[in-house]
């Protein structure tokens, strides 16, 4: 222990028998269990429900892993939207596979996807990038994700260039757009006292059939 700082081995909390999971209580669906566990994350008022971790690796299975926003979902997968040529979106091209984990720390709960990545249409990163306010345009185009930057003052200064550049309308970057997450793999997993966990995961087989399969906690 540093200073009056808890032990992390000493953390605790029993997550209780409320909220069992069981396959009967499953939609048929995965993304139709998605969108319920969604809506109850934004009806208790969670800070940045959409929130989601998002886990690559390089050609030589390094990973790397980093917060982003969910900006769209259906039947088809989960979508977000960055900088093609930042870190992320690099390891995406030379290895198209991501994990997803959206953790509801206060409901006991986290949803976790494994699946192929592609790009999402253009006209999708158009429609998209037409609803994002102003000042998250400029900052697509001021910086240069995941590259050195020598100080903020830098930029700063690549912001208010950005600002003159473009004074009206600002143009969606060729570099920027959406990806989206095919899964293979959609596990749900609820909370349960003594660290027996109730882990639900549906699952794409070889034929395309969906599976619901119970996971050890």
């Amino acid at each position: 222990m540093i200073g009056d700082t808890p032990e992390p081995a000493r953390m605790r909390r029993d997550y209780g028998t409320a909220n069992a999971l069981s396959p009967d209580g499953l939609a048929g669906d995965w993304w139709v269990q998605f969108d319920r566990w969604f809506a109850d994350a934004v009806d208790a008022g969670l800070p940045e429900p959409n929130a989601m971790i998002v886990a690559t690796a390089d050609p030589h299975g390094r990973p790397s892993a980093r917060t982003v926003l969910l900006k769209g979902y259906d039947e088809r997968g989960l979508v977000f939207y960055t900088n093609y040529e930042s870190r992320k979106g690099v390891e995406l091209a030379a290895n198209p596979y991501a994990s997803l984990v959206l953790p509801w720390f206060a409901m006991r709960r986290q949803i976790v996807v494994a699946g192929s990545v592609s790009r999402v249409s253009r006209a999708e990163t158009e429609a998209y990038w037409a609803t994002r306010p102003r000042e998250s345009q400029l900052g697509a185009w001021a910086s240069p994700q995941s590259q050195v930057v020598a100080d903020r003052a830098t930029l700063d200064r690549v912001y208010e260039e950005t600002e003159r550049r473009f004074p009206e309308q600002v143009p969606a970057p060729e570099h920027w757009g959406g990806l989206r997450v095919a899964p293979h793999t959609v596990e749900f997993w609820q909370g349960r006292t003594g660290r027996l966990h109730d882990r639900l995961r549906y699952r794409r087989t070889d034929e395309g059939v969906w599976i619901i399969e119970r996971l050890a906690p």
